[in-house]
């Protein structure tokens, strides 16, 4: 009996498992890359998205059935097209500049750059709301009033997502120099936290370049072809 209550007793204790400094290695390395994975995915959506209706822009203007792609040479408001372009490209610049500088060991300058950029981005959506108010024709009435309506919805979804993402980056900045001071700063330190913080500020930044290239070449097709 006493032999079977050692087996029993054994069987019922849970096995340790261990992960070795390989297995949390490789881990690490395979979340740091879907960081970037995702990212580029992200873009690569966007991406599918705008070519859309990119390609009805060219098609409708090719076609002009009716006379109705722009009747009388009609334009959404320039002035403040021109200041949303101007504030997106901004903002992008500052991200791309924020990241830059954290390479160099400077964190504040990232997140300096990173809430003013998410404040520009909050003023474009401002500024694209603003616009739709102020259109000289009606959604619908023309092939190029259909793709600027559908422009400027999923140009503001794109900007609100992007500004999202950049500050639950900086929120999590703050979280982690709070939480994981003994690791050092989140711009240098060599632990997990920090290095899939700057995988997903790196990505981040991708983002906001991409948004700006996004946006001048709308401009381009609303406001000068």
């Amino acid at each position: 009996m006493s032999g079977e209550t050692a087996v029993t007793d054994t069987a019922d204790k849970p096995a340790l498992f261990t992960e070795t400094p390989e297995e949390r290695e490789f881990e690490l390395r395979a979340a740091v890359g879907s960081y970037w994975t995702g990212g580029r995915l992200l873009i690569g959506m966007y991406t599918f998205l705008f070519a859309s209706l990119a390609f009805a822009y060219f098609y409708l203007k090719s076609n002009n059935s009716g006379q109705l792609w722009r009747p009388k040479q009609i334009t959404a408001p320039t002035g403040i097209g021109w200041a949303i372009f101007a504030v997106v490209a901004t903002s992008a610049l500052l991200a791309i500049y924020g990241q830059w500088r954290m390479r160099k060991d400077s964190l504040l300058d990232w997140e300096v750059s990173g809430w003013v950029a998410v404040l520009g981005i909050l003023v474009a959506v401002g500024l694209q709301v603003w616009q739709l108010t102020q259109l000289p024709f009606f959604p619908g009435s023309s092939g190029y009033a259909s793709c600027f309506i559908g422009w400027a919805v999923m140009n503001i979804m794109m900007l609100l997502g992007g500004a999202y993402w950049l500050e639950t980056n900086l929120a999590l900045c703050l979280r982690l120099k709070r939480l994981d001071a003994e690791d050092g700063d989140p711009s240098t330190s060599s632990g997990p936290s920090a290095q899939l913080f700057r995988a997903n500020v790196e990505s981040c930044t991708y983002f906001f370049g991409f948004m700006a290239v996004v946006s001048g070449l709308f401009w381009v097709f609303f406001y000068l072809i």
